[in-house]
């Protein structure tokens, strides 16, 4: 027959969650936390982060395009095509000038092809 009971051990402090309540664990935010809440969290902060950034990289982008030196033969055949473009666009107007001389010259090959037909 036992005369004394001994106690329980003390619970170990060093294990989170233990100390003082060892019935209640302390778990980790995320764990916790609804899923709805842990995404809009998480929207928040890539948010934030592409304000901040956003700006940022621009500003780099925009540092490096000015060091880079345009080569001359580039810009000049970036001239040239301009010029051929311009050109291309003033041809528009000679073009349609012609499609209403062929239609013209249609209208009068059907009538006299029509006229042939019809004399006896």
């Amino acid at each position: 027959m036992l005369l004394f009971q001994t106690p329980a051990p003390p619970p170990d402090p060093v294990i989170i969650g233990q100390f003082p309540f060892p019935e209640a664990p302390t778990r980790a935010p995320w764990e916790v936390l609804p899923p709805a809440v842990t995404l809009l969290i998480f929207v928040a902060v890539m948010g934030g982060a592409v304000m901040i950034f956003w700006p940022l990289m621009r500003a780099i982008a925009r540092r490096i395009e000015g060091k880079v030196k345009a080569d001359p033969a580039l810009l000049e055949e970036i001239d040239h095509l301009r010029s051929r473009v311009g050109d291309l666009e003033a041809m528009q107007h000679r073009m349609a000038e012609l499609e209403e001389r062929v239609d013209f010259a249609e209208r009068l090959l059907a009538q006299k092809s029509s006229a042939r037909e019809l004399r006896p």
